[in-house]
């Protein structure tokens, strides 16, 4: 353990860094550099990369919005890399593989470094999978060259852009920002996209071009001007797009959410160290926050991920009976281009990813119900799952809630103040707590796509959390700026 440490160290020395500010910026500097972030980010993610067509690879869209990513752009990888490196060294910390006190500075310090360091390890990899992996197409060697470096740039720049947000530049986390971000783009095109697509028609076919608006509102300014208001109501005419139910089901969402992100039991505490201090310890719902849906998405995206890989390397005709149970695909071409490379890898029915992943809406002819109940089965079961395991890793187990409120100097009123009384108390609720929230998140992300919401059910939880965690740290800067000592009893330096 101690050479990882002087490893980490040594590297940290040459590893890109953002160094916090000398002095507290304003509320006002604060905001100017998160919007700046956020402009960059939004700027590589039209960027094309080299070569490549924006959409490709749309068998991994559902995975866009929890890593805040846009195929075949700089932003290919997104968060992704940020993530998928925290979430592993936050997993060997709280299972105490690696032994971290996050009190001590120096620690914590060496901690930082090694989430950075295995950052960019995770961008290489990742990056050289998609172009062993050929899920850009056939992409000429230099052009392959050139692909990895910007995906390795645009990925470190996004590394950057989080610390310097997260290190007091900025408001919360660059992470969280992109994510709001790109939830909200892509609801605001749902919404209101004027763009009309092809349905059906044109190019040799020698019939007139079917088109309609891809945005729920034009549609329905369209159906409406042309006397049948209701056809844009579910889109029968195109029920892959964004319609007005899916709208009403959105809003209905957004505010069970909201409404469930209140719900909590408070436990009455008091202080041992501050005589006549009373508080409560608040266990919410959603104890485990979205954790467990974030990690069961990137698990289906990577599963999808590799059996595409494994498709296209060892069974492109579908003819492997191993393989099939597995993954079956159908390419098609994406690209207006034929001579592009771009293809669209359709699961086929019959295989474990077909099931496992969403049918994206009901609402479409012949729909496949089975597919729909596996896939929220697997979401529910999968979700249970990783909040229990999450809970006892990421110590929210009650031994550890435990172990945080007797160092706090607190107290349950009428128990001894011991750990073995607190965690008691603390095992009545937590356990059955992370099983109820693990089953609503599960339930609400899975029906949530396939009823056709925008933004997509983990995309409506993510954006309601992260807006509720801004809204709170506006409130709390606004309070300092006006009331200065109040930054030392919100725990603030």
């Amino acid at each position: 353990m101690g050479a990882i440490k002087n490893f980490v160290k040594s590297a940290a020395t040459v590893l890109p860094e953002i160094r916090k500010p000398t002095r507290k910026p304003s509320l006002n500097e604060k905001l100017i550099w998160t919007g700046i972030a956020l402009i960059v980010y939004l700027c590589m993610a039209v960027t094309p990369l080299t070569g490549v067509q924006i959409g490709s690879q749309s068998q991994f869209s559902y995975s866009n919005i929890i890593f805040a990513s846009q195929q075949g752009t700089l932003m290919t990888l997104g968060i992704g890399p940020i993530v998928t490196a925290g979430l592993i060294l936050q997993l060997l910390a709280g299972s105490e593989i690696i032994k971290v006190d996050f009190q001590n500075p120096e620690d914590r310090s060496i901690f930082t470094s090694a989430t950075k360091l295995l950052t960019m390890i995770v961008i290489v990899v990742e990056a050289s999978a998609y172009l062993i992996g050929g899920l850009f197409g056939s992409i000429a060697p230099s052009a392959s060259i050139a692909i990895f470096f910007e995906l390795f740039c645009a990925s470190v720049i996004v590394m950057l852009l989080d610390e310097m947000v997260q290190k007091g530049w900025g408001i919360g986390s660059g992470i969280s920002l992109f994510i709001l971000a790109g939830v909200a783009q892509r609801m605001m095109w749902d919404i209101f996209s004027p763009i009309q697509v092809p349905l059906s028609g044109g190019g040799t076919t020698g019939l007139p071009v079917v088109a309609a608006y891809y945005g729920g509102i034009p549609a329905l300014i369209n159906a409406t001007i042309s006397g049948h208001p209701f056809d844009a109501f579910f889109r029968e005419n195109a029920p892959n797009f964004p319609s007005i139910f899916g709208l009403i089901l959105t809003i209905c969402a957004i505010l069970v959410i909201v409404y469930v992100e209140g719900m909590r039991i408070e436990i009455p505490i008091t202080s041992t160290k501050y005589r006549g201090f009373a508080g409560v310890y608040p266990i919410k719902l959603l104890y485990v926050s979205n954790i467990p849906v974030i990690l069961f998405s990137a698990l289906t995206s990577n599963i999808s991920f590799f059996g595409a890989y494994i498709w296209k390397s060892y069974d492109p005709t579908n003819t492997n009976p191993y393989i099939n149970w597995f993954a079956q695909y159908n390419t098609t071409q994406i690209a207006s281009d034929p001579t592009e490379s771009a293809l669209s890898y359709q699961s086929l029915k019959g295989n474990l990813i077909y099931y496992m992943t969403s049918p994206n809406s009901i609402f479409v002819p012949h729909p496949d119900y089975i597919r729909a109940l596996t896939y929220v089965c697997f979401a529910v079961i999968f979700s249970v799952m990783f909040a229990r395991i999450w809970v006892e890793i990421g110590g929210l187990s009650p031994k550890a809630a435990a172990k945080n409120l007797i160092g706090a100097d607190v107290m349950v009123p009428g128990f001894r103040r011991s750990g073995a009384s607190v965690e008691a108390i603390l095992q009545k609720y937590i356990p059955v707590i992370t099983i109820i929230g693990g089953i609503f998140i599960g339930l609400l992300a899975s029906l949530a796509n396939i009823l056709g919401v925008y933004g997509t059910g983990v995309g409506l939880l993510l954006m309601c959390d992260i807006i509720i965690q801004y809204y709170q740290m506006l409130v709390k800067e606004q309070l300092e700026n006006m009331m200065p000592r109040l930054g030392a009893l919100l725990g603030r330096t």
